[in-house]
């Protein structure tokens, strides 16, 4: 299974998560998923880059360091760098996710690759 595949299964975590107004943390997120903590953001990279491609609140604003209360060091804000993270995470919690079908691994991966072309390991 690529991170691909499994940045599609995390979408819908996250989006249930969105829904009901959650915050996940990263340990949260290993219990339910089994995608390690360490690994976890190698699969929110993918989602991450699709929200910012077709114009999303950013899903992946939602899962945090227990320690520190934000996303991990891949995070990047895009229109909101000197803004609270809560206003990205309050955005997250009010879009209507439902109104747009999951992307299929295949959507992810070409997300990435517009923005990471040089990335060797896109086939794992």
């Amino acid at each position: 299974m690529t991170r691909f595949d499994r940045a599609a299964q995390l979408w819908s975590l996250l989006v249930f998560a969105a829904r009901t107004q959650q915050i996940l943390s990263y340990s949260m997120v290993q219990k339910l998923t089994g995608i390690p903590k360490v690994g976890a953001g190698r699969c929110l990279a993918p989602i991450q880059d699709y929200c910012e491609e077709h114009g999303f609140p950013q899903l992946t604003s939602i899962v945090v360091r227990e320690s520190e209360g934000d996303p991990g060091d891949g995070f990047h804000k895009k229109d909101d760098i000197d803004e609270p993270m809560f206003k990205a995470q309050a955005r997250v919690f009010v879009f209507d996710w439902l109104k747009t079908n999951a992307p299929k691994s295949e959507d992810l991966q070409k997300s990435y690759k517009k923005k990471h072309p040089d990335d060797d390991s896109i086939q794992e």
